[in-house]
């Protein structure tokens, strides 16, 4: 992809937590930065912390009526309020009003949401598509700088669909999934990693402001392409479990044939698929009551121009 991109300064940033309120390294994070904000700062803007579901937080489950984290949708924030409405869709369009609306000229430039999943994710970095130069060059710089993390970008909405996330109200938006980590339980390993994340993230939003020129790159992104539910039995319940092999495999290749499924008694099932894709959310503990066992996704290599700040 030639050319490069000119964006105007990014001073409005947000970092959101505890958008699951179960998934503790955020709602730690965002719980410290609401007393001191001094490590969100930076020469040329300050991000603003958000707690976004309290009422999750408080009890320390993933939502109160209904998961926040699918309730950006345009459908959903153009709705007309009801009293019936959950509490996470009054939540949802709160949000809103505060840090967009989503896809206007008053929508906040950037914000970070932060997550954990009981799944071998490790650190991965969640964009709805591969078009915004800004989300992508934020992603490369973390993977240039925190080697060591061995960070990939997954992309979760499928071409033309609708994306739903917290960070989908501002301009630009990036998640972070970094695990595994139990739900309601904090691991000090991973909530550093949470916190450089963030900080790094910060670091690239303030060099791009200053007049840091990134040249442009490819790189490897997983791209959604379906979801696997586990067998089930004719009254519906579950009847074979993630097989030991591919358990904690995030992000392995599976092929045609591969050990998917363990029955109670004791057979096999066979992933049936007709390509070769890679399993991600593996047995993710949250994704039992939306009947997915695991998300397949297609690996695509992307070019990203380069970028660079607007200059009068």
């Amino acid at each position: 992809m030639p050319g490069t991109v000119s964006v105007d300064p990014l001073l409005r940033v947000a970092v959101a937590g505890g958008t699951h309120g179960n998934e503790m390294s955020g709602v730690f994070l965002v719980k410290h930065w609401l007393k001191d904000s001094s490590q969100l700062e930076r020469d040329t803007f300050s991000a603003v912390p958000l707690l976004s579901n309290p009422k999750a937080s408080e009890k320390g489950v993933r939502y109160f009526e209904k998961d926040l984290n699918r309730c950006f949708t345009l459908d959903i924030l153009s709705s007309p309020d009801s009293p019936d409405d959950p509490y996470e869709v009054l939540r949802a369009k709160e949000i809103n009003r505060m840090f967009g609306p989503r896809g206007s000229a008053n929508a906040y430039d950037m914000v970070l949401d932060l997550h954990n999943t009981t799944s071998n994710m490790g650190v991965c970095l969640i964009v709805s598509g591969v078009k915004n130069a800004i989300e992508m060059h934020a992603c490369h710089y973390i993977q240039t700088r925190l080697p060591h993390y061995n960070p990939r970008i997954y992309v979760y909405a499928k071409p033309g669909g609708d994306s739903y996330s917290v960070d989908s109200v501002a301009t630009c938006g990036l998640g972070f999934e970094i695990g595994p980590q139990p739900q309601g339980v904090v691991r000090a390993d991973l909530l550093q990693k949470m916190k450089t994340l963030v900080e790094v993230t910060l670091d690239f939003i303030n060099h791009l402001n200053k007049g840091m020129e990134f040249p442009a790159f490819e790189t490897d992104t997983y791209q959604c392409a379906g979801q696997v539910d586990f067998p089930r039995s004719s009254d519906g319940e579950i009847s074979a479990v993630v097989h030991p092999s591919l358990q904690d495999k995030d992000f392995s290749l599976l092929r045609p044939g591969d050990l998917l499924f363990l029955s109670l008694d004791g057979q096999s099932i066979h992933y049936s698929g007709e390509k070769p894709l890679y399993p991600v959310f593996i047995n993710e503990a949250a994704y039992y009551e939306k009947k997915i066992a695991l998300i397949l996704a297609e690996k695509v290599r992307v070019s990203v121009p380069a970028l660079r700040r607007r200059t009068n």
